[in-house]
C-alpha cells in the first residue's frame, strides 16, 4: 500500500510562490504516475498537473502552464509542485495522487492513492 503525505501549503499574497511536497511511503514512488489535484470551496476537484513514472513527461492544465512546475526526486520518494505567480483563483486544497494505470492523466478516477491535502490560500 502506498501512503502519501502533502506539505508546504499556506497563506501567500498574489504574485508569491509556494512549493508543495508529497512524500510517499510503503512502496517505491517512482513506480507510479503522480499528479496534483485541487479543490476550491464549493467546486469540483480539478486536475492540476501530472508527472510520468520516470519524470520525463509532465502535463499541466492550461490555467497553470508557465506558472507551476511538477517534478520528482526518486531518491527522496517525493513529488513537488512549485507554484509561482500565484493568483487568488489558485486558492484550494491541493491533493497529491498516484496511479499505477496507464490511462488519462487528468481523470481522478485513474488514481488509486491520495494524500490528505494541504491548504493553499492566495490573498489579493
Amino acid at each position: 500500500q502506498l501512503q502519501l503525505v502533502e506539505s508546504g501549503g499556506g497563506l501567500v499574497q498574489a504574485g508569491g510562490s509556494l512549493r508543495l511536497s508529497c512524500v510517499a511511503s510503503g512502496r517505491t514512488f517512482s513506480y507510479y504516475r503522480s499528479g496534483w489535484f485541487r479543490q476550491a470551496l464549493g467546486k469540483e476537484r480539478e486536475w492540476v498537473a501530472t508527472i510520468s513514472r520516470g519524470g520525463i513527461s509532465t502535463y499541466y492544465t492550461d490555467s497553470v502552464k508557465g506558472r507551476f512546475t511538477i517534478s520528482r526526486d526518486s531518491a527522496e520518494n517525493t513529488v513537488y509542485l512549485q507554484m509561482n505567480s500565484l493568483e487568488p483563483e489558485d486558492t484550494a486544497v491541493y491533493y497529491c495522487a498516484a496511479s499505477s494505470k496507464a490511462g488519462s492523466t487528468s481523470n481522478s478516477r485513474e488514481y488509486e492513492y491520495w494524500g490528505q491535502g494541504t491548504q493553499v490560500t492566495v490573498s489579493s
